[in-house]
């Protein structure tokens, strides 16, 4: 396994808000990277060429969602920088280049972006997850979420009680599509592999603060696709040395 390390974060992790601790995001910022691009490229890369059905899954109701979703990132790629973009292909910071597959849109995203994307879709009262590249789950399975609401997402989460749920439910049901969100977690691990794919009966064992070995922290985004309405939940992962 190769580790891949950021050097830094670009946002303070000591001001933490209570949950959901949603804040607004600057649209030109919905997309970032940064110095652990090409490993984490590599790594990605890797995934969806070997573990595609562990990694992508799309619902046939979020095919619309998903073909804006890229139509939209890639509109994106101009604020990024390294990026050249044609109407076939992508050449990226890494030197790789990745052909735009508008019949494949995940796989196409997750080859040229550090993000994971996961689109989130009304149906009846809770956003449901019907489509998503999910390369580096931190301990959850994207197999035991799919097509399942926020509620049962969000189950083994002790801090997500009822209160915190609705609040979370009513958050992306007011979500603008020129307004993104933001927020951040951070989690102690031992093991700094980025691809912890975990179910629900097999939790990882927390190490006291201050005593895992790596500090992972995801940047969350929530982001509404203007045409098809679907919440896209990005999360650009970091993980970096304790010293």
């Amino acid at each position: 396994m190769q580790t891949v390390l950021q050097k830094k974060l670009p946002f303070d992790v000591s001001k933490k808000k209570p949950l959901p601790a949603i804040t607004a995001l600057e649209p030109s910022e919905w997309l970032i990277t940064d110095d652990a691009y090409a490993g984490q490229m590599n790594e990605r890369v890797r995934l969806i060429e070997n573990k595609r059905h562990e990694v992508l899954a799309l619902d046939r109701t979020a095919y619309k969602a998903a073909d804006e979703l890229l139509d939209l990132a890639l509109a994106f790629l101009p604020n990024l920088p390294g990026f050249t973009r044609t109407k076939s292909h992508v050449q990226c910071p890494d030197g790789r280049t990745v052909d735009i597959k508008i019949t494949d849109p995940l796989a196409t995203l997750g080859r040229v972006f550090q993000n994971d994307f996961c689109i989130m879709q009304k149906q009846g009262d809770e956003h449901v997850l019907t489509g998503a590249i999910l390369c580096f789950p931190a301990s959850w399975s994207l197999s035991e979420k799919f097509m399942h609401p926020l509620t049962v997402i969000h189950e083994p989460v002790p801090e997500y009680d009822d209160n915190i749920t609705k609040r979370v439910q009513r958050l992306f049901d007011g979500i603008k599509s020129d307004r993104p969100l933001w927020r951040f977690n951070a989690l102690n691990y031992t093991n700094p592999e980025l691809f912890q794919p975990r179910t629900r009966y097999n939790r990882r064992e927390i190490p006291p603060a201050g005593e895992g070995n790596f500090f992972r922290s995801e940047r969350q985004t929530l982001l509404r696709l203007p045409n098809t309405q679907a919440v896209v939940f990005g999360i650009h992962t970091f993980v970096l040395a304790n010293t």
